[in-house]
C-alpha cells in the first residue's frame, strides 16, 4: 500500500482516524488539513503515530514563530528579488509545479554580505508556500489531487565558490527546514549539467536529507534532456533546457519567470555602505554567555536591537524570565524569539519584538552555534566554539555571546569516504604525540607495524587524535596541534600550524 487517499491498509486507515483525533486541537491553525494533508505527515514518519504527531506539532510553532501565514504578502529586499537564481516554469505531464535551481550564475557569497540569512531563508520558505499555492490551484484546475512538486538542479558552473562555509551552511539550514516542515512534497528531483565537484557537494548535504528524498533524486547524464522530455511535456520546457517554451519577446531562457543571477555588485554590501555608530562594544571570552534584562511595564512595549561581530558569526535568542531576582539559564525561561544563528560578523542584524506580557523581564543571551554530521549513520551535535569575539550593540548595553577558543568541527568528504571528525589536542601532549608519530612514521617507511614504546599507543583510534580520509588538509590555531590518522589503520601523520 502506498499510503495515499484510497490505497491504505486496514492499519494504515486506523493510524489515520487516530492521528486525527490526536492533533484536532492544532488543526483549525493548519491550511487545508485533510486526509491528503495528514497522510503526508504520517508517510513521513512511518505511520508512527508518535512521531508524526510530535512532527506536525513542530510544524504549527514553526508557522507561528515565523509568520507563514502572512509571508506571501511579504516582499524580499532588492538584492535578493534579483540576484537570487532560479523560480517556478512550467508543469510536468501530472500537472505538478516546477521549480529550477540555477546553481552556476549564483553568487552565494556577494548574497549573504549584501543580505542577512534570515532574509534568505524567509525568502525561500515564500517561495514553498507559493509552490503549495501553485499545488492548490491545478487540483482546482484538473480535478486530481496535486500536491507535489519537480525539481530541476542545473550544475553547470558549480564551483568551490559556492562551497563558501557560510553559504553551505545557509544551504543546509533550508533543507532541514523542508524536511521537517514540508514533508512528501517532492515528487522527484532532476540534476543535469552535474560537474566533476558534484559529489562533494552533495556528500555535504547529503546526511540532511530523509532516506525517501534520496531515492527520488536522479543525476542525468549526457541524455538529459531526452529523459527530461519523458516527464515534462516539450512546450512546458524553457528551449534552453530542451523545450520549445520562450519569453513572449522569444529569450529561450524564459527571464521572466526564471531568475538568471550573476555577480551581485559591491555597492549592495551592507557592512561596507553601513557606517552605524555602536553605543556599547563588548569583548566575549571564552566559556561564557552574555545577558540583558529588560521589564516590559505594559503591553505593547517595543524591544529592539541592533548588533555586529567582528570574525565569526553568533548565536542569538529572547526568552522571559520565569524566577525575579535569579539569573537563569536558557533551557529554565521560557522561549521567545527562538536561538538562531545570525551571520552578524557579515551583515549587521537589526529586529525588534512586540510584547504583549507586562511585569516579565525578557532576556537576550546569545550561544555558540552548532553543526550537525553524520558519523556511523548517526546524527551527532558538535558544538563549533570561537574566540575571543569582539562584539558591538546598539540600544543593547550588555549583550553577550560566548565563543570559547577551543573548537571541534566537522568536515563531509566525498567518494564515499567516511565523514571525519576532528578534535585537537592542547599543546602541553604535542612533544609526546610527535615523538609517537615520528616512531610510526619510520615503521611505515620499514612496513613493520606496532607499539610504540614512546607512548604505548594503541593502533585504535585516541581520544585526542583527528580522523580523516587521505591527504585530508587540516586547518589548526598556532596554539593547536592535531593528530591525523586515517581510519581502520594504526597510522598517524601530525600537523602543526
Amino acid at each position: 500500500m502506498s499510503g495515499r487517499v484510497g490505497d491504505l491498509s486496514p492499519k494504515q486507515e486506523e493510524a489515520l482516524a487516530k492521528f486525527r483525533e490526536n492533533v484536532r486541537d492544532v488543526l483549525p491553525t493548519l491550511p487545508n488539513p485533510d486526509d491528503h494533508f495528514l497522510l503526508c505527515w504520517l508517510r513521513a514518519r512511518s505511520f508512527d503515530l508518535q512521531k508524526s504527531e510530535a512532527m506536525l506539532r513542530k510544524h504549527v510553532e514553526f508557522r507561528k514563530q515565523k509568520d507563514i501565514d502572512n509571508v506571501l504578502n511579504w516582499q524580499p529586499p532588492e538584492v535578493v528579488r534579483l540576484y537570487l537564481t532560479g523560480g517556478m516554469c512550467g508543469f510536468d505531464k501530472e500537472g505538478s509545479p516546477i521549480w529550477y535551481d540555477i546553481i552556476g550564475p549564483l553568487d552565494a557569497k556577494g548574497l549573504l554580505l549584501s543580505a542577512t540569512k534570515q532574509d534568505l531563508l524567509k525568502t525561500k520558505m515564500r517561495d514553498c508556500e507559493r509552490l503549495l499555492q501553485e499545488c492548490h490551484r491545478q487540483t482546482e484546475k484538473m480535478g486530481k489531487r496535486v500536491d507535489s512538486i519537480t525539481m530541476i538542479y542545473d550544475c553547470e558552473g558549480l564551483g568551490l565558490r559556492h562551497l563558501w562555509k557560510p553559504a553551505v551552511e545557509t544551504y543546509i539550514e533550508f533543507l532541514c527546514m523542508v524536511e521537517d516542515n514540508y514533508p512528501e512534497k517532492l515528487k522527484r528531483l532532476f540534476v543535469i549539467k552535474a560537474p566533476k565537484l558534484f559529489p562533494v557537494a552533495y556528500n555535504l548535504v547529503k546526511p540532511f536529507l530523509s532516506e525517501e528524498t534520496r531515492k527520488k533524486i536522479m543525476v542525468l547524464g549526457a541524455n538529459w534532456k531526452e529523459v527530461l522530455l519523458k516527464y515534462i511535456s516539450a512546450d512546458q520546457v524553457p528551449v534552453e533546457y530542451g523545450g520549445t517554451m520562450t519569453d513572449p519577446d522569444g529569450n529561450p531562457k524564459c527571464k521572466t519567470k526564471l531568475n538568471w543571477g550573476g555577480d551581485i555588485p559591491k555597492t549592495y554590501y551592507v557592512r561596507d555602505q553601513l557606517k552605524q555608530q555602536y553605543e556599547h562594544s563588548v569583548q566575549i571570552s571564552r566559556a561564557s554567555s552574555h545577558q540583558v534584562e529588560y521589564e516590559i511595564l505594559f503591553p505593547g512595549c517595543v524591544l529592539r536591537w541592533q548588533f555586529t561581530s567582528e570574525g565569526s558569526d553568533i548565536g542569538f535568542g529572547i526568552f522571559l524570565k520565569t524566577k525575579m531576582g535569579e539569573r537563569q539559564k536558557a533551557g529554565e525561561m521560557t522561549e521567545v524569539l527562538p536561538n538562531q544563528r545570525y551571520n552578524a560578523h557579515l551583515v549587521p542584524e537589526d529586529g525588534s519584538l512586540t510584547c504583549s506580557t507586562p511585569g516579565i523581564c525578557p532576556r537576550i543571551t546569545s550561544f555558540c552555534p552548532t553543526l550537525f554530521h553524520e558519523n556511523v549513520g548517526k546524527k551527532k551535535k558538535i558544538n563549533s566554539r570561537r574566540g575571543p569575539l569582539s562584539v558591538a550593540f546598539a540600544r543593547c548595553p550588555h549583550v553577550y555571546v560566548s565563543f570559547p577558543t577551543l573548537r571541534r568541527w566537522t568536515r563531509q568528504m566525498s567518494c564515499g569516504l567516511t565523514t571525519p571528525t576532528a578534535s585537537f589536542m592542547p599543546r602541553r601532549s604535542a612533544s609526546r604525540w610527535r615523538s609517537c608519530f615520528q616512531t610510526k612514521l619510520q615503521r611505515r617507511r620499514s612496513n613493520s607495524w606496532g607499539r610504540s614504546p614512546q607512548c604505548n599507543a594503541s593502533p585504535h583510534r585516541r581520544p585526542g587524535s583527528l580522523s580523516v580520509s587521505p591527504s585530508v588538509s587540516v586547518p589548526c590555531r598556532s596554539h593547536f596541534s592535531s593528530t591525523l590518522m586515517p581510519k581502520g589503520t594504526g597510522a598517524r601523520r601530525k600537523t602543526s600550524a
